[in-house]
């Protein structure tokens, strides 16, 4: 019972952190119709930030340094990348948010060397607590307690406010909102900024359990927070949420039953069954881009089954042929 608890407190946990990263893919889908693949990246930017900052400067200080340089970072990124495109093709963005994705990549692979960098101990969530007989760390408390606070905010700030009221005309009609006098550019901006603020909380969060940052740390919860924004309905904030915390108590049960290996493909198979249903495959074949988030999805599943495959092939191959072959030879 203990062990079951733990992994569903470790699965609500995590689900707050990709909750934080989906709401970024979400908002951006709303107003621009585009799927921020670099948003994965700005998250473990903001981490690798964070490891450097650190080094030379307190935690308190550290932490709305970080927060206050990912918020430029991705305005940056819609300034440079995004807005030249505005009346380009869908897919001509698509491509220029990959190419930001793998321009972040090597500038802290470059930054990193390539070796692991370790993620500083924030006191404040690294201590542990006790749950119903399961030990845990604090930020499994404060992460769903911060994801629901978060939300709130940013609901009312939706619908109370005018440039809540602007992203939400922008969403419904982006061509008639420019008419009416909505200032697009900054609407974008600003949801851009709200979108580098989420991932960079949520970073603090997911990387105080997954101490290691590397350059390619930030793909795979990217992967699993788009998922999360497609599963809960793709422009929906609350259903972004719900699906991330689903995402995260599905992969923390698959890991607690022994199947480690199998969450990553769990990720990747749901990807595709929930792009199945026609009225999702139409909405994204208007936008020219099923083909290209069917193939990434493949793609992923495929490399992963290979690697599966060359793990259990490696320690077969040393005990049995090696052997053999020295022997003849």
């Amino acid at each position: 019972m203990e062990f079951l608890v733990a992994q569903i407190l470790s699965g609500v946990s995590l689900g707050g952190q990709y909750a934080l990263i989906a709401i970024g893919y979400t908002m951006v889908y709303g107003i621009l119709r585009l799927i921020n693949f670099a948003h994965g990246d700005v998250f473990m930017c903001a981490g690798l930030m964070m490891v450097f900052m650190c080094a030379s400067l307190p935690v308190y200080v550290s932490i709305p340094l970080m927060l206050v340089l990912t918020v430029l970072l991705g305005f940056a990124i819609e300034r440079a990348a995004y807005k030249p495109l505005r009346s380009a093709p869908r897919m001509s963005v698509m491509i220029s948010a990959i190419g930001v994705s793998y321009l972040l990549q090597n500038v802290a692979l470059y930054a990193t060397g390539g070796q692991p960098q370790t993620y500083p101990s924030l006191p404040f969530v690294s201590g542990t607590v006790t749950i119903l007989g399961a030990s845990t760390h604090w930020v499994t408390v404060i992460t769903p307690v911060l994801v629901i606070v978060l939300v709130l905010l940013l609901q009312w700030l939706i619908n109370h406010t005018k440039i809540g009221m602007a992203m939400r005309a922008v969403a419904k009609d982006f061509e008639t909102s420019q008419l009416m006098g909505i200032k697009i550019n900054n609407v974008i901006s600003f949801t851009f900024v709200i979108g580098s603020l989420l991932a960079a909380i949520g970073s603090l969060l997911y990387f105080t359990n997954y101490q290691s940052i590397v350059p390619l740390s930030g793909s795979l919860p990217g992967l699993r927070a788009f998922v999360a924004a497609v599963f809960g309905g793709i422009g929906s904030i609350p259903g972004a949420v719900i699906g991330g915390f689903i995402i995260g108590i599905c992969e923390s049960l698959i890991k607690g039953a022994g199947a480690t290996t199998f969450s990553d493909a769990f990720t990747f198979a749901l990807l595709i069954v929930v792009l199945a249903p026609p009225e999702l495959v139409q909405e994204f074949a208007a936008e020219g881009t099923p083909m290209l988030l069917a193939l990434l999805a493949l793609g992923n599943l495929s490399f992963w089954l290979c690697d599966r495959a060359l793990t259990a092939i490696t320690p077969l191959y040393r005990q049995r042929i090696a052997p053999r072959l020295k022997k003849k030879f």
